[in-house]
């Protein structure tokens, strides 16, 4: 009985540290921009709004939310719409070597990441001309995401019936009708999910931006805010605290959105 008490205990204590270490930062960014005085302990604010004004001032500071949104929203769309007919393809044609290729194309893409390939991507970009332009730095972000992308979308495509694609073909629907008007509509759960990983894995990145995107006006958030520091190089906490906070509220919004709207699976269709 003793044992399983002190059993019971150590689990509690251990949950509630690990409940500590993820809570107290998020308090810090939750209080700290609206405190004049910020520093590294959570404390109770005392409601200014300065910090906020501080950001709006800030030459960089909001339009790099701007270039942050335009780069996730234009690579979410490139790699929702590409792994959506490749997966597609990769479910109904049969190939031979079809999950060969598939799983390498995972494999090869989880071991040759961005920082493997940083030295090739970047002679390739200036090759093609595409330094500090955004279209550039969304068309790399793409081919990087799209294996695992095109992995999980597969198996909602194959849990989709076929049943349905062969009464629109029957009533003279072309391939891109079916996908856009039969099978799209069954995966939507699927779709919301490769986006919502997409925007997150893109709004974080901070390694291509920098080396692609040499233009300041053009920085996403995520470069701009290693430049939040002092003459001194101390983290201005100020404006660092309150711009973290901004740099947090369109995923928390998206990810509020699209798990009450669809849902978060990574298993799909529906049942046959």
């Amino acid at each position: 009985m003793t044992r399983f008490v002190a059993g019971r205990i150590g689990v509690y204590t251990l949950i509630a540290v690990l409940l500590a270490f993820f809570t107290i930062p998020l308090l810090w960014l939750a209080t700290a921009p609206f405190t004049s005085d910020p520093s590294y302990e959570v404390r109770l604010p005392d409601f200014t709004f300065e910090n906020f004004q501080m950001i709006i001032e800030h030459p960089y500071a909001l339009w790099s939310l701007v270039n942050s949104l335009v780069l996730s929203i234009g690579t979410a769309v490139l790699v929702v719409v590409l792994s959506a007919l490749a997966a597609y393809a990769l479910s109904r044609v049969r190939l031979p070597g079809r999950d060969a290729l598939l799983y390498a194309l995972l494999l090869l893409s989880s071991i040759i990441t961005g920082t493997a390939a940083m030295v090739p991507l970047f002679q390739l970009a200036i090759e093609l001309n595409l330094i500090d332009s955004h279209t550039g730095l969304i068309l790399i972000l793409s081919g990087g995401l799209l294996p695992a992308a095109i992995f999980m979308i597969k198996d909602f495509m194959d849990t989709t019936p076929k049943s349905y694609e062969e009464s629109a073909r029957v009533f003279g629907a072309s391939p891109l009708q079916i996908v856009a008007h039969v099978v799209v509509p069954l995966v939507r759960p699927g779709l919301a999910t490769i986006a919502v990983w997409t925007v997150a894995n893109v709004w974080g990145n901070f390694l291509m931006p920098y080396l692609l995107l040499s233009d300041v006006d053009k920085q996403p958030a995520a470069v701009i805010m290693y430049t939040l520091y002092t003459e001194g190089g101390q983290a201005n906490l100020k404006v660092l605290s309150t711009f973290g906070l901004l740099y947090s509220i369109p995923v928390v919004i998206m990810y509020l959105f699209v798990s009450k709207k669809y849902g978060f699976r990574f298993h799909g269709g529906i049942k046959r």
